[in-house]
């Protein structure tokens, strides 16, 4: 078993998702195969071939920060803190003077402030470069989701980011997991945001055809992983956090446990920008690597909840891959993808597969992938179609796989003491 020394375990949960503003709220909808997908809001699409995406809805962010912090802070930051806030009080743990410097933040992102980035250049355009403004940078760069949760809360150990598309909230785990297990941390605020949808990501992502452009179905329809009538992903926003602690702090301070985490694997395709490598081979070495590091076998795994994206690659890829890592094991596993209800929230999306995992180890129920109605001949296995399923999950596993060819594959198992 590939080990720093100490367990680590979960023990707060927090998220600002399309389909609910806690980590209850979006489990119970998930299970209840509830879609956040409706006809863009925030901005005009009407000239836009792509119509559908899953926004958050009703979400304040002064109930979490100061009206003047909101103000100068952008969007995807504001799902950080308010997710982080969450997941402490879950926790019932308060970061003092006393453990501050124990406390650490690896809070990931695909795209910070994309928002800031294309309001301030058209500002600049419009009104010249005097009126862009001040905290343009500090509101938009990449870091300021972790060191916003550290400004906010306190938190004086490591506070990192790292960057690897869709991947990114995935590798929060696994660096939480190694800076809890080397002591150089006893709590990681684990998370991962996105508030990526903007014009320009819009058009960008749906001219490389990555965007589903479909307007025949309900917009709730409209995201289908593994199904054969899949064409592309659905744009989604939002933010998740996990508090992860060393197994000695949790149990010193009587924590509730939700989960074992057992750490995971990165790896790179080396292949395309953007395609997954053929038969998913760096997925699949990923997959293979995260069990052997976690001391499991492949048949310990009960569970995944996949990347799943929606779009025709990837899905049969990550088949591929599932049953290149698991041999005929793969078809003993329930796979599902939350994508289908929430959209795809980019470096945001391992966090919400994070939680699912965790809840679905706690409450023995994986949630569906809803919207699947006609098999694909290379998307053969099984993945808990349209309606939750009780059943007993030890061990679960969560994939991301990020354009660039960055793989992340996280694991979590069942507490035992």
């Amino acid at each position: 078993m590939y080990t720093d020394g100490r367990r680590v375990v979960a023990t707060g949960l927090g998220a600002i998702t399309p389909i609910g503003l806690s980590a209850a709220e979006y489990w119970r909808n998930l299970c209840a195969g509830v879609s956040g997908a409706g006809l863009i809001t925030r901005f005009d699409v009407s000239n836009y071939p792509v119509k559908v995406a899953c926004e958050v809805k009703d979400f304040d962010p002064v109930h979490y920060m100061d009206a003047r912090d909101v103000r100068r802070t952008s969007r995807f930051v504001h799902f950080a803190v308010a997710a982080a806030a969450q997941a402490l009080a879950d926790a019932e743990f308060t970061i003092t003077d006393a453990n501050a410097e124990m406390v650490g933040v690896a809070f990931n992102t695909g795209g910070g402030g994309l928002v800031d980035m294309a309001t301030e250049v058209m500002v600049m355009e419009k009104k010249g470069m005097s009126r862009v403004s001040p905290f343009f940078v500090p509101s938009m760069i990449l870091n300021m989701a972790s060191g916003q949760v550290s400004l906010q809360f306190g938190a004086k150990g490591p506070a990192i980011t790292s960057v690897a598309a869709c991947a990114s909230s995935i590798y929060s785990f696994i660096d939480g997991y190694h800076l809890i297990g080397r002591g150089e941390a006893d709590v990681i605020i684990a998370g991962g945001t996105e508030a990526g949808l903007t014009p320009i990501a819009v058009a960008g992502l749906g001219n490389m055809q990555a965007l589903s452009r479909n307007t025949a179905r309900p917009p709730a329809a409209v995201s289908r992983p593994f199904d054969a009538k899949r064409d592309g992903f659905v744009f989604g926003e939002g933010g998740g956090a996990v508090i992860l602690e060393s197994l000695d702090h949790a149990r010193a301070r009587g924590a509730r446990i939700y989960a074992e985490v057992l750490g995971g694997a990165q790896t790179a395709d080396a292949y395309h920008i953007t395609a997954p490598a053929p038969g998913g081979a760096g997925a699949a070495n990923a997959m293979a690597r995260a069990i052997r590091y976690a001391g499991l076998a492949v048949t310990d795994v009960d569970y995944i909840v996949a990347h799943g994206t929606s779009t025709p690659l990837n899905d049969a890829a990550e088949t591929a891959a599932i049953h290149r890592a698991f041999g005929d094991h793969a078809r003993r596993l329930a796979i599902s993808s939350n994508k289908s209800m929430v959209g795809h929230l980019l470096g945001g999306a391992g966090v919400m597969s994070a939680i699912a995992a965790i809840m679905a180890i706690q409450d023995q129920v994986a949630p569906p992938t809803i919207n699947y109605e006609y098999p694909d001949p290379d998307c053969d296995l099984d993945y808990v179609p349209n309606t939750a399923r009780p059943m007993p999950i030890d061990v679960a596993i969560i994939n991301g796989f990020g354009f660039g060819g960055q793989n992340g594959v996280a694991v979590f198992k069942r507490f035992a003491g």
